[in-house]
């Protein structure tokens, strides 16, 4: 299904983003990764959260990672036996670190990096920098609702990092599994992509809903999934660079930089599925070779607010200005 075939006038508003394919690997700090190593100082202090919320219980992430790797070797052959049910179930359990303080340093957990030369997409870093660096609380804890995320943005010149960090500090317990990234290795792929309905003109919007809504009237009466605009044909789910922001669990609502006002513009979304929507959409094409119950569409195991995403804007006008954060 052509979208512009059904809504000429979007043609005006054709975008490109970026898909980045994270797939399980063994990534170093040479390459974009989500949940890999960063390319990282020896001398330049490894960022820490400070803000004051609870920090002294939570999960180890070693037994996070080993418990992914038991999940996966069982469902692969079938299930978890009673004895791999038992020690998941060890492997689940909280920990207490003693004498922590809630306003301790703790180490932030590394979230994604990617280099320009990988994804021609990425906008431009402050200075001219070509690699973007994510970081963020192991925590779900912060803001004004006390369950927000704390996303730290850092860009750097990747060719001026002589003698590298190997060991960064890591923090003791986490607050969630899903704050910990499985190390993933990029498949960049560039797509089409379309604003969220809310976000265009007035009369076009309200044209797509309505025939979003038919679609889901006609779902429902027929007991089958059809396509919809703003499930499957206007923003790709999943980890992604540049294009436009997803608005479906709030109404659309400007981002301007806090420094010049400048509407700001999509830096990059990490996103805890990769695909969903009507029968699959999104799914890439090499999924559809793999065994259904073998399908990973959480291959970075992160859990992300509500609905599972993170949205990062920068100020187009001058890179160096504060970044936003928007969850979805």
């Amino acid at each position: 299904m052509h979208v512009e075939k059904l809504f000429p006038k979007l043609g005006a508003f054709r975008g490109e983003t970026t898909r980045l394919h994270p797939r399980p690997g063994r990534p170093d700090a040479s390459v974009s990764s989500v949940g890999g190593p960063l390319l990282w100082p020896a001398d330049e202090p490894w960022p820490v959260c400070t803000e004051p919320h609870k920090r002294s219980r939570g999960y180890r992430v070693a037994d996070i990672r080993r418990s992914r790797r038991l999940l996966a070797d069982a469902w692969a052959r079938d299930r978890p036996t009673a004895e791999e049910g038992a020690l998941l179930t060890e492997l689940g359990r909280r920990h207490r670190v003693p004498d922590v303080t809630d306003t301790d340093p703790i180490p932030l957990v590394a979230l994604a990096q990617v280099y320009r030369r990988d994804v021609p997409g990425l906008l431009p870093g402050p200075d001219g920098c070509d690699l973007l660096q994510v970081l963020w609380c192991p925590f779900e804890a912060h803001g004004p609702t006390r369950y927000g995320l704390a996303p730290h943005v850092r860009w750097r010149h990747s060719d001026q990092v002589s003698v590298p960090l190997h060991a960064p500090p890591q923090p003791t317990v986490v607050g969630f599994g899903g704050s910990v990234a499985e190390p993933c290795v990029l498949h960049p792929e560039q797509v089409v992509t379309y604003p969220d309905a809310g976000s265009l003109p007035a009369r076009l919007g309200k044209k797509i809903d309505a025939w979003d809504e038919a679609r889901e009237l006609e779902e429902a009466e027929h007991h089958d999934e059809l396509v919809t605009y703003q499930h499957d044909l206007s923003i790709p789910h999943g980890c992604r660079v540049g294009g436009f922001p997803s608005w479906h669990t709030t109404d659309f609502y400007p981002m301007n930089c806090e420094a010049c006002a400048a509407p700001m513009v999509l830096l990059l979304t990490v996103h805890s599925r990769e695909w969903d929507g009507a029968h699959g959409s999104w799914m890439p094409t090499e999924e559809w070779d793999v065994a259904e119950h073998l399908r990973d569409r959480c291959p970075t195991k992160l859990e992300i607010g509500r609905d599972g995403l993170l949205n990062i804007f920068a100020c187009p006008t001058e890179p160096g200005h504060p970044h936003r954060y928007n969850m979805q």
